[in-house]
């Protein structure tokens, strides 16, 4: 078993990784119906939470079904930090996850996300500040380093676990390499192997198939592994990984009936939490990984992502279901 604080996780525990843009409660649901076991919501900016922006507000919405579940926050002022930090404690969360990872130039901008891990003193800083703010468990997700010439991953663990936080997750990339290159797992793997580190280390990146969840597990010994890409589209890789790890045999794959279901619920629960406007806008990046590898597949998607009205969208996903073999099953 693995523990954060006080909250308890199954042995080898997988999660879902924040996603701007995607790890939403409609995406977020999904995957924890089919084996996420715990989940972080997109990442939220401190500066707007503190401004009461409606769209950091809306990033709060947490339900009691995602439990366990983590709300992200990222920012390079200690003081708004810990104010949002104790924003987010309102919503009562499981978790309050500080993004130090992201490498997406508007965030690295503003002097948050992956820029920090240019000057772990203020990483600590900001830590520690969280910490301080909240009763809740802190967690950190980051990078190895700014790029492959200040790989800092070892001090920044031991000072962070220092200051209290109860969980680290790791991309095994810099932020120099974006999502580019392969991820090295060695820099994590020394990190949990490291005596002075007592708390769970998650490693994250390329993982896209149980057979790989697997032999990351056994090669490198972190206590869990994060997922996010390969989560986008294919929710089922949670519940496949798990199956193998146990078993060393595949699940099926799913079949255009699994495929359509889940399309209809993603589309259904987006509205059920934004209205149907922006619960069909927002579901309409969706289409096209759920529906990957299906041959002469254009004109639906391209219809999918026209229609403005719900029940336009439904009759498309009816059409797909009529058209193909709902026993069809084929790889991603």
């Amino acid at each position: 078993m693995v523990k954060i604080g006080n909250i308890e996780l199954p042995e080898f525990p997988l999660l879902l990784a924040p996603m701007e843009d995607v790890s939403d409660p409609p995406f977020r649901r999904l995957c924890k119906t089919h084996g996420a076991d715990l989940m972080f919501s997109e990442f939220i900016s401190s500066e707007g939470l503190i401004r009461d922006a409606m769209k950091s507000r809306q990033k709060l919405d947490i339900f009691d079904y995602e439990r366990p579940v983590g709300i992200q926050i990222f920012g390079g002022d200690e003081e708004a930090m810990a104010l949002s930090a104790k924003i987010v404690e309102t919503v009562n969360p499981d978790i309050v996850d500080i993004n130090f990872g992201c490498p997406v130039k508007k965030v690295v901008c503003k002097g948050a996300g992956a820029a920090v891990l240019k000057d772990i003193d203020l990483m600590v800083r900001l830590t520690k500040a969280v910490v301080d703010s909240t009763h809740l468990p802190v967690t950190v997700k980051t990078r190895l380093g700014w790029d492959e010439d200040s790989i800092n991953i070892d001090e920044v663990a031991e000072r962070l676990q220092d200051v209290g936080i109860k969980a680290l997750s790791i991309h095994g990339r810099t932020r120099a390499q974006m999502y580019k290159g392969e991820a090295d797992w060695s820099h994590i793997a020394r990190v949990k192997n490291n005596p002075r580190i007592n708390i769970p280390i998650f490693g994250n990146g390329d993982i896209d198939s149980p057979e790989k969840a697997l032999e990351y597990k056994n090669r490198y010994g972190i206590d869990g592994i994060m997922i996010g890409r390969a989560a986008i589209g294919y929710p089922w890789i949670f519940n496949e990984i798990k199956h193998y790890l146990a078993t060393g045999e595949h699940l099926a794959a799913p079949t255009l009936e699994d495929r359509v279901e889940a399309a209809r619920n993603h589309l259904q629960w987006a509205i059920d939490w934004k209205g149907e406007r922006v619960g069909v806008f927002e579901t309409r990046r969706h289409y096209t990984n759920y529906f990957k590898g299906i041959p002469n597949f254009k004109e639906y998607r391209q219809r999918m992502v026209t229609h403005d009205a719900a029940a336009d969208v439904y009759a498309v996903l009816d059409e797909v279901r009529e058209k193909f073999s709902p026993q069809s099953q084929f790889s991603v």
